[in-house]
């Protein structure tokens, strides 16, 4: 590695330690949060660049802050009509592939999970992933469909579905082993399998959500400009417009999922294992969702 290159690098790794130690030092800055300009940002530094299951710093690539740039074009490429095998499978590649990675970097690291389970699994959910997400592409190639509807909405639902299954597959873990769950001053009570299934479902929900609007839409939109003829459409105007409509909803939906549910979930003592509540007189555990 280049010397210009370790030392930015190592300059950008000790900006967020500094962030992390402001908070560590700064009493109650949750309180102070909007009060004081340097506890805001370092508090935001912190969200967006350190696990906070694990503390260590997420690779640049799956941070948050990428998820838009990396997805967006793959969304554009994997929506466009496949003009042979190449064209059709190399976005489901990329989209799942990255996917997967990111869904498991972000996920609940409260539980211990190997090497080598870790790298199993990402390679059977990428697998599976590409192989359900290539299915409409497939059915159409084969046998064409003549229904306009049925021909935009069948890779849309695809989409939406196997975003959702590409989550829960990647974080099954969480479901079998349970996550911590913490009181309200951040004590570990124990670890539950039912606040693990309800941060991986509302995860699930969101990146359905996500992948399916921003599929959805922008099709919708370019009908109604076909029906409409407001202005003159070629095939390059078309498809500017397409992938215009695609970038400009995906960047409203993807902090928009991100946000749809809290990142520091609640959830009722009632509702999770009985040895959980044994252990605690809260009425209201809180656990870490995930992205």
């Amino acid at each position: 590695m280049e010397p210009n290159l370790r030392f930015g690098i190592s300059e950008r790794q000790g900006s967020i330690e500094k962030s992390r130690q402001l908070l560590f030092t700064t009493e109650d800055a949750s309180k102070h949060y909007l009060d004081n300009r340097r506890i805001k940002d370092a508090w935001n530094r912190s969200l967006s660049t350190v696990h906070p299951d694990s503390s260590k710093l997420i690779p640049t690539l799956f941070r948050p802050a990428a998820f838009l740039p990396v997805t967006a074009p793959v969304v554009i490429m994997s929506m466009m009509p496949a003009k042979g095998m190449n064209s059709m499978v190399l976005p489901q590649v990329c989209l799942y592939g990255y996917n997967t990675a990111f869904t498991i970097t972000n996920g609940n690291a409260s539980y211990r999970l190997g090497s080598i389970e870790k790298a199993l699994l990402g390679v059977g959910v990428f697998a599976s992933s590409v192989f359900f997400g290539l299915i409409p592409h497939m059915v159409q190639m084969k046998y064409p469909l003549e229904n306009f509807w049925l021909k935009k909405a069948l890779p849309v639902v695809f989409l939406a579905q196997v975003s959702g299954m590409n989550v829960f597959a990647c974080r099954s873990f969480e479901r079998v082993r349970g996550i911590e769950v913490m009181d309200k001053e951040g004590r570990v009570i124990g670890y539950s399998r039912k606040a693990g299934r309800k941060a991986v479902r509302d995860t699930a929900i969101s990146r359905a959500v996500l992948f399916g609007t921003s599929a959805l839409v922008p099709e919708v939109t370019i009908y109604f400009l076909k029906r409409t003829q407001f202005f003159p459409l070629t095939p390059l105007s078309l498809k500017m417009a397409r992938v215009s409509f695609t970038l400009l909803i995906m960047g409203l939906m993807v902090p928009a999922s991100f946000g749809m549910f809290p990142q520091v979930g609640q959830i009722q003592c009632s509702k999770l294992e009985e040895e959980i509540q044994s252990s605690t007189e809260e009425t209201e555990l809180f656990y870490n969702r995930g992205v």
